[in-house]
C-alpha cells in the first residue's frame, strides 16, 4: 500500500478522516513532503515568507483495523528513501540560540552518495523520521508538537531497522508520518535539521497488553524510552521513570536496585530541545536485561 503525499495533515486528531485502511501485519509506504511543505526551494527564500499553517505535514492518517484504544502500535521502519536536496534555516528567535541570529538565512544542502555537503564540510547522512504518531484521545495536537502519542519527536534514532512502539489512544490508531531529515544532531539546535522529502516503508503490528504507554524504540542492541514534556527536567524524569519500570519488569528488581542500575548503565540523551515540548530519551543495552 502506497500513501501519496497529497494526503497530509497538520494536526494529530481523532476526528481526522483516514485516507486508507490497513491491518496488523501490513506493509505501508508513506510518501512525504519536507517540513516546510516544499515551499523553500531557493536560498533567496526566507522562513518568514512561508505559510506557517503548512509546517510539518504528516502523510495519512491510516486507520489500522485491528487497533483498539489501549493497545500499542508496533511500527517497524524497513526503509527510508530521501528525495532531492535538503534545506535548513537560521532565523532570528528560532532555536536555542535564536537571539544571536542577526539575519534570516536559508541553505540548500546537497545530499549525494549517502553524504551531506554543507559549506565545504562533508559527512555521512543519518536519515531519520521527524514526525510519526497516532491520534491523541483528547484535543488535537499540531504536528509540530510531540507528546505521548508521538508526533514531532525529532529523534535521530527513529531510523531504518528500528521498531517504534506508539500508544493507541483511539480505535484505528490513525498513524501518520512526515518530516524526514537527511541529517540531524541530538537537540536539533537551530530548530531545523536537513529537511527533505522522501518516503518511508513500514510494517505495522497491533500489540495487546503492552505496559509502556509512551513512545519506545527497540534497536538491535538497545531499548530507548522517549518522553515529551514542557521542559527538559519533566521530560527527563518521565523517560527515566519509564526506564525504571522496564528494568523492574524484565529483571524482577526492586525500584531501588533498578535505580542503582540506571545510574550505572543508562544514558540520558536529548532528542530535540527546540519544539513546543522537549523530547528526551533514556537508553539501556538489551544485553543487560536478557
Amino acid at each position: 500500500m502506497i500513501i501519496k503525499n497529497n494526503t497530509v495533515i497538520y494536526a494529530m486528531d481523532k476526528n481526522n478522516a483516514p485516507v486508507a485502511r490497513a491491518k496488523s501485519g501490513d506493509n505501508i509506504v508513506f510518501e512525504t513532503l519536507d517540513c516546510f511543505s516544499c515551499s523553500l526551494t531557493s536560498e533567496d527564500q526566507k522562513l518568514g515568507g512561508i505559510d506557517f499553517n503548512k509546517v510539518n505535514p504528516a502523510t495519512g492518517p491510516i486507520y489500522i483495523e485491528d487497533a483498539k484504544a489501549g493497545d500499542v502500535l508496533k511500527v517497524f521502519i524497513n526503509k527510508i528513501n530521501l528525495k532531492g536536496s535538503a534545506v535548513s534555516v537560521a532565523e532570528p528567535g528560532f532555536g536555542r540560540l535564536g537571539e544571536r541570529v542577526s539575519e534570516s538565512k536559508t541553505r540548500i544542502i546537497e545530499v549525494e552518495n549517502e553524504k551531506i555537503k554543507f559549506q565545504g564540510i562533508e559527512f555521512p547522512i543519518n536519515k531519520m523520521i521527524g514526525v510519526i504518531g497516532t491520534a491523541p484521545a483528547g484535543e488535537a495536537v499540531n504536528t509540530g508538537t510531540p507528546g505521548d502519542h508521538g508526533g514531532n519527536l525529532d529523534c535521530k534514532e527513529i531510523t531504518e531497522g528500528v521498531t517504534l512502539y506508539l500508544p493507541v489512544e483511539v480505535d484505528g490508531a490513525l498513524l501518520a508520518i512526515g518530516d524526514l531529515h537527511a541529517a540531524m544532531g541530538d537537540g536539533e539546535i537551530s530548530g531545523a535539521a536537513a529537511e527533505i522529502s522522501g518516503s518511508v516503508d513500514v510494517v505495522v503490528e497491533v500489540i495487546k497488553d503492552f505496559k509502556y504507554k509512551t513512545p519506545m524504540i527497540e534497536t538491535d542492541d538497545k531499548f530507548m524510552m522517549l518522553a515529551s514534556r514542557e521542559n527538559i527536567d519533566e521530560a527527563t524524569n518521565l523517560s527515566l521513570a519509564n526506564m525504571a519500570e522496564l528494568i523492574m519488569d524484565k529483571k524482577g528488581l526492586s525500584f531501588e536496585d533498578a535505580y542503582i542500575l540506571m545510574s550505572l548503565a543508562v544514558d540520558v540523551r536529548a532528542c530535540q530541545i527546540v519544539n513546543p515540548n522537549v523530547t528526551m530519551r533514556a537508553e539501556i543495552k538489551k544485553d543487560l536485561l536478557r
